[in-house]
């Protein structure tokens, strides 16, 4: 490595749970890896996530070793706020140009969280989905990794406050810190870029941005987390008060030729186990549950089976035409027609759960587009790309880690020549 390259036989991009799984996989190998990850922190989606498939465990259980095995490895190097910005092929050799965004905040960083407190100025919290607020130096999570500080330029105030750097002890904060650029030349690389929740601001019928009390699936998760914008408690957004009805809108933007054509198969049992949260801490609240039919793949289906005897869970078969609020009440009223019966119905409840699918983020990689299938997936059945993850089509966890083991076998393959 030299300041301005690094060269490594393997190149991983993304660091979701599939780029730390193909990186630790192919360190223990023997190959050198780099590890590169736009955001600040390393866990991708799973890390947002309050329980994931198949065991239900928090996201810790998963990525907690993985994290070890990465962090202890010293033939992986890993660098966040790392965008590829340009990939080709020379003597044999990927060779990718890499932007290095700056964090103001150097590895000196302790997190004692003292310049936290002297900071004024606050920002919206993506970690949540913008349902809370930061300070504009922040950790996105307390279990993040690297656990150090990066501040967000758009909320400081720059060196005309510089509090953050009087109050720190450690010459940890440069506000003056610049954008930088690297080379990485590797044998392969494995794109692990994943996902993003489609956009519900798309969704106008469905009173996503219009009603506070209509949230997505990501939302959710975030807000039945302990380490969530209100500590693991599901509270009705616009009161902060308990909840005793909820209706869970499947495909929302899904399965529809005007935003998602596909299925991105995990949103019903996302919903089903969303649905048991909710459960857990409101024995006695209204469900009701609104599909065009259940996909529960594998041995998912067996979830399904223990969820939809719950007496309180309603299912209707059906796409739902709108949401609106009620003129009488403060509720929310889902229109849906009932396919089984032929009925239009009406459901009043306090809080609507949009399930919004998976969304690649593939078609943003400066890659050749004929690598992109017409959904924005990575085609990755060919010789001049190994993808993993949701990049090539959405699935569970369990799914992901398969894959992504299974890219390194090809990667090995591709840097041996053979």
């Amino acid at each position: 490595m030299t300041e301005n390259s690094i060269s490594s036989d393997l190149l991983v991009v993304g660091g979701g749970i599939a780029g730390i799984t193909a990186a630790v996989e192919a360190a223990e190998t023997g190959l050198t890896v780099t590890l590169v990850e736009k955001n600040s922190f390393i866990g991708g989606k799973v890390a947002q996530f309050n329980q994931y498939f198949p065991k239900l465990c928090p996201p810790s259980c998963g990525l907690e070793i993985n994290i070890r095995r990465l962090r202890t490895n010293p033939a992986i190097k890993l660098l966040t706020l790392a965008e590829v910005t340009k990939v080709e092929k020379q003597n044999g050799k990927e060779k990718a140009e890499v932007k290095l965004n700056p964090r103001y905040v150097n590895e000196l960083c302790t997190s004692c969280g003292e310049c936290v407190k002297v900071c004024p100025e606050e920002r919206p919290n993506d970690f949540n989905y913008g349902m809370d607020k930061t300070k504009a130096i922040y950790i996105p999570d307390e279990n993040s990794y690297p656990a150090r500080y990066v501040i967000d330029m758009n909320s400081c105030k720059g060196t005309s406050c510089n509090k953050c750097v009087e109050v720190c002890q450690y010459n940890a904060i440069d506000l003056d810190d610049k954008e930088k650029s690297i080379t990485i030349e590797a044998g392969a690389i494995i794109w692990a870029t994943g996902w993003e929740p489609y956009d519900a601001s798309k969704l106008e019928i469905l009173g996503f941005g219009e009603f506070p009390d209509v949230v997505t699936n990501v939302m959710m998760e975030r807000l039945a987390a302990p380490n969530g914008p209100t500590k693991g408690e599901i509270l009705r957004p616009s009161t902060k008060e308990k909840i005793n009805s909820v209706a869970f809108v499947q495909c929302a933007g899904s399965r529809d030729e005007d935003h998602l054509e596909y299925c991105s198969s995990i949103c019903c049992l996302s919903s089903l186990k969303q649905a048991k949260y909710i459960r857990e801490q409101y024995p006695d609240a209204e469900i009701h549950f609104h599909y065009i039919d259940i996909r529960s793949n594998g041995i998912l289906e067996e979830f399904y089976n223990s969820v939809k005897e719950d007496d309180k869970l309603h299912f209707h078969r059906g796409k739902v035409a709108k949401v609106i609020k009620d003129s009488s009440s403060d509720k929310l009223v889902v229109e849906a027609e009932d396919s089984l019966t032929g009925n239009l119905m009406q459901n009043k409840v306090e809080m609507v759960v949009l399930a919004t699918g998976m969304e690649s983020t593939a078609k943003k990689l400066p890659i050749d587009k004929s690598l992109v299938d017409e959904m924005g997936f990575l085609k990755s059945n060919n010789d001049e790309l190994i993808g993993c993850g949701v990049s090539t089509k959405p699935k569970e966890v369990a799914a992901v880690v398969q894959e992504a083991t299974g890219s390194v076998l090809k990667a090995i393959n591709t840097i041996r020549g053979n």
